[in-house]
């Protein structure tokens, strides 16, 4: 006589996709925000789930919680039950959510904002959170689904794909040019003022290398934030060593040596395999292509026609 062994309950529906929404925020607090819940909703419905599947499906990272092996299996579920939940609306699916986003100051506002505001007009439930930083790519993504970082990164457990090179280039206003004349050669930029990151908190070395034409050069204005970078110079406090794309739209400033100092920067995006797997991601970086090859000219410094 053989004797079968009955399998255990199956898991909820609404507790994978409270597990979904925990895999994206990182965060019990975050998820129950965005399902409406409670934190001890949250944590009642991923015990329930645990007790179902036999094992943690969530463990403590160093700024989160991070699936386990049996939770990335049930991510696959939970995605699947999105999706046919998607399926039932009468008309074509109308995506919602929030996508959140780690990118520079300069990608933020010249290429992350005019995206997410093309994904808005056809799907205006999707938002985007943006935190303006300039940093190495984490190697745990916690909290935000999406990085866009300056340089190629070195990463476990993400994809890392290659979006765009922008161009750096040595800017001054007119009016600086003006009070202190125009340099003839780079040689001449020994000793001048600068306008650029604070080179002590740099953690990026792409940005880091791009100021070597720059080095006889003595730091004026420093900051992490490249939109003061464009400020500072356009005031008259130096020579800014400018994003293209933000310098160019200013007929005050002029550029420099451009044949000479012309440094080429990627922009690298990194996501997280379960924000590949969803829509929201997907429109945003469908959006975020479109836009690039829109103001690719822009990117690089092109002259305008």
């Amino acid at each position: 006589m053989s004797v079968t062994t009955l399998p255990g309950r199956r898991p909820s529906p609404d507790d994978l996709l409270v597990l979904l929404a925990v895999a994206r925020a990182g965060r019990y607090t975050a998820a129950a925000t965005e399902l409406g819940l409670n934190h001890t909703t949250i944590a009642r419905r991923i015990s329930a789930l645990e007790d179902a599947l036999g094992g943690r499906v969530l463990a403590r990272g160093a700024a989160g919680w991070v699936l386990t092996p049996l939770g990335e299996h049930a991510i696959t579920a939970a995605e699947g039950v999105e999706r046919a939940l998607g399926e039932l609306a009468p008309d074509r699916p109308r995506l919602s959510g929030v996508v959140r986003l780690s990118a520079t100051d300069g990608f933020s506002g010249f290429i992350a904002s005019p995206a997410i505001a093309a994904v808005r007009r056809e799907h205006p439930d999707v938002s985007l959170e943006i935190v303006a930083t300039q940093r190495r790519a984490a190697q745990q993504r916690v909290g935000v689904d999406l990085e866009v970082v300056v340089g190629r990164p070195h990463v476990h457990r993400a994809e890392a794909i290659h979006l765009a090179d922008y161009a750096l280039g040595l800017y001054a206003s007119r009016d600086f040019l003006a009070r202190h004349g125009t340099p003839a050669s780079t040689a001449d930029l020994a000793g001048q003022p600068l306008v650029y990151f604070i080179e002590s908190m740099l953690q990026v070395d792409a940005l880091d290398e791009a100021r070597t034409p720059t080095r006889e050069m003595v730091d004026a204005v420093s900051s992490t934030n490249v939109y003061v970078h464009v400020d500072a110079t356009r005031s008259g406090a130096g020579f800014g060593l400018l994003p293209a794309f933000l310098a160019d739209r200013h007929d005050d400033l002029v550029r420099l040596f451009a044949d000479e100092i012309d440094q080429r920067l990627p922009y690298w995006l990194v996501c997280r395999p379960e924000a590949l797997r969803q829509p929201t991601a997907l429109a945003f970086i469908e959006a975020l292509r479109a836009r690039i090859a829109a103001v690719e000219d822009q990117l690089l410094g092109r002259p305008r026609g």
